[in-house]
């Protein structure tokens, strides 16, 4: 009897030991790999590695950085999906600190009410936020010191999170880089305004001075703006971007000294269009189809680049076709003024990836001729239902290009950006425009090769105050789509450097459930088509009931004979019978999607219990079995 009680206290101890002996190891294995820098992304889309560009930017730093994040995490008010996107901001901000190898420190502080960190979180301009009135201020921010120089993010929203991490480098990279940059516009249009001359011919009228285009006004916010002549012989090498809108007759003098600032890295941005609308305007003219616009080209150039442009055609396209305003107070549906959507768009691109509208009216193509060591990323593209017209007809009218409107079935890039090594547009040289009587022209010495980054779009009145704004009397200009939003985000991004820009944006943290989604839109369209039929018979049945007075005479009109009087009666219990079906439809589609997440949830709450009970019970029972 013993040797059993003994035999069972011994299997008993056994356990209980070998239960701790696994404790044990498990903790010790837990301090062992917190001490070894081992990490895995296994998210889908990389959530939590940063880019390359990060790390570039990162390993570059000149001087230490500090960012203070700014969480209150103690307030017992805070969304528990704020926590989330707190502790996964968190987590990021660790990889950058990784990353940068020393060069860059993490600071978490709890901005509790009426405490330092808060007052901390106020002076670095973090803002707070209320979940409801009563409740204190909590803060989801943070900032960046380097130096003397300091930025915040004041907020950062969960909504933005796809920005999260460019967002973040753009900060460090501006504060690690102080000073405004300078952009040079070049425009054959006046579009940082027109000033009153000094001096005026007597007897004649002068146009009044007129403001910049609001676009451009909004540059001088954050950057310093510079006007560079159309005739200019040389880039300044302080500018950091060049603009350059609606060239037209270039001098090969000022095409070379565009070739030299590219190549010797300045950063881009051409605006070309086979038609300027906005022409007409800077002549007074109020008619935007009254006059003949001439194209803007770089051919020269552009073809070095690897970019084709032509110059005679526009694009029209049946997916993205805008009403205007037309003669005698009607709407004309123009094909060749675009109102571009968030599926035009390369929502993959930072710069992109929050557009949602953009209108661009009598718009050029481009396309991609460059070679291997040019990366190409087209930023605007049409929808296959587009085609090209030419730019004479496109200048009078919806009706005048009604004729050449042809599918194509191929869709056509209206912007793209170019990133690499560029070869010179002038391989020999540039030789003086008038040498002097007897003596030989020799031509002058360059950069031959260089990498920059170039955005070449193929329209100008994109950026016109009649295509993006609308001016209130009290409010300012108020956008009416995303035109200027698009011009500051690639004018921005190019600010940066080169690293900066190729930084993608990131995915979303919170995903769903794609295979759920997708069963509930399949059933959403099944009950919808049958939902359509029902209410295609309930309108017949209407229009019927309605036409039957109309079938009497004039000495009818009160009289009903009895075989109306059926026709009306079934019509009614038609219409009742429809009604009901409709309202079953809508109650099974419901029914379906309340089961889905039924399903769901279910499956998440108790399959993991029901395999750890399983996996157990076969234990169990395999453990028995060798014991008999």
């Amino acid at each position: 009897m013993k040797s059993k009680e003994n035999s069972a206290f011994l299997k008993t101890s056994g356990g209980v030991i070998g239960l701790i002996v696994v404790l044990a190891s498990i903790i010790a294995v837990n301090i062992i790999v917190s001490t070894v820098r081992m990490r895995a992304d296994l998210t889908e889309e990389k959530l939590y590695t940063i880019s390359e560009g990060t790390k570039n930017i990162l390993r570059d730093l000149e001087q230490p950085v500090v960012i203070n994040f700014y969480f209150s995490n103690s307030d017992s008010s805070v969304p528990p999906y704020m926590k989330n996107y707190a502790r996964q901001v968190s987590d990021l901000l660790a990889e950058y600190e990784i990353a940068a190898k020393g060069n860059l420190r993490i600071v978490k502080h709890n901005p509790a009410p009426d405490s330092e960190a808060e007052e901390s979180a106020q002076r670095e301009g973090i803002h707070g936020q209320r979940v409801d009135m009563y409740s204190p201020l909590f803060y989801l921010g943070l900032s960046v010191v380097s130096g003397d120089s300091e930025g915040a993010i004041p907020v950062l929203d969960p909504r933005r999170e796809d920005l999260l991490e460019y967002n973040i480098t753009l900060l460090i990279y501006r504060v690690s880089h102080p000073g405004k940059s300078i952009v040079g516009v070049m425009s054959s249009l006046p579009v940082l305004g027109s000033k009153q001359p000094p001096y005026q011919m007597p007897g004649q009228p002068q146009p009044p001075p007129q403001p910049a285009w609001v676009a451009f006004q909004e540059l001088t916010k954050n950057f310093k703006v510079r006007e560079v002549a159309p005739d200019a012989q040389e880039i300044e090498p302080d500018i950091d971007v060049m603009i350059v809108h609606h060239p037209k007759n270039l001098s090969n003098t000022t095409l070379y000294a565009i070739d030299q600032f590219v190549l010797r890295g300045g950063h881009l941005i051409v605006l070309v269009d086979p038609v300027s609308l906005v022409e007409k305007q800077s002549s007074g003219r109020q008619d935007p189809y009254g006059m003949q616009s001439k194209p803007s080209d770089m051919k020269k150039l552009l073809q070095a680049w690897g970019v084709g442009y032509d110059s005679e055609k526009v694009l029209a396209d049946l997916n993205a076709i805008t009403g205007i305003a037309g003669p005698n107070n009607s709407v004309e549906e123009s094909p060749v003024i675009l109102t571009m959507r968030n599926t035009n768009v390369n929502s993959d691109d930072t710069a992109m990836s929050r557009l949602e509208l953009l209108i661009i009216p009598t718009c050029g193509t481009l396309t991609d001729i460059s070679s291997d060591d040019i990366k190409v990323t087209p930023l605007i593209t049409s929808s296959k239902e587009a085609c090209l017209v030419d730019r004479m007809n496109a200048q009078f009218g919806a009706q005048a290009v009604q004729s050449q409107l042809k599918r194509t079935g191929v869709p056509y890039h209206l912007a793209l950006r170019l990133e690499g090594n560029f070869k010179t547009a002038f391989p020999n040289g540039l030789a003086p425009a008038q040498p002097e009587k007897g003596v030989t022209p020799t031509a002058t010495g360059g950069l031959k090769e260089g990498e920059s980054v170039i955005i070449v779009i193929a329209d100008t009145d994109m950026l016109f105050d009649m295509f993006c704004v609308q001016k209130m009397k009290f409010f300012g200009s108020q956008p009416i789509n995303d035109n200027l939003a698009f011009f500051a985000n690639i004018t921005e991004q190019m600010i940066g450097s080169t690293d900066l820009i190729g930084i993608r944006s990131r995915g979303k943290f919170n995903r769903p459930f794609d295979k759920v989604m997708k069963m509930a839109q399949d059933a959403d369209k099944k009950l919808k088509d049958k939902e359509r039929t029902l209410m295609k018979s309930l309108q017949e049945t209407q229009q019927k009931l309605m036409e039957l007075p109309r079938q009497q005479s004039e000495n009818q009109t009160h009289i009903i004979s009895d075989e109306q009087k059926s026709a009306i009666a079934n019509f009614r219990k038609d219409e009742v019978r429809i009604r009901k079906e409709l309202r079953e439809v809508r109650k099974s589609l419901r029914r379906d999607i309340k089961k889905l997440g039924l399903l769901v949830k279910s499956s998440n709450i108790a399959l993991m219990p029901m395999l750890v009970c399983l996996v157990g019970l076969a234990f169990y029972l395999r453990r028995r079995s060798r014991e008999r």
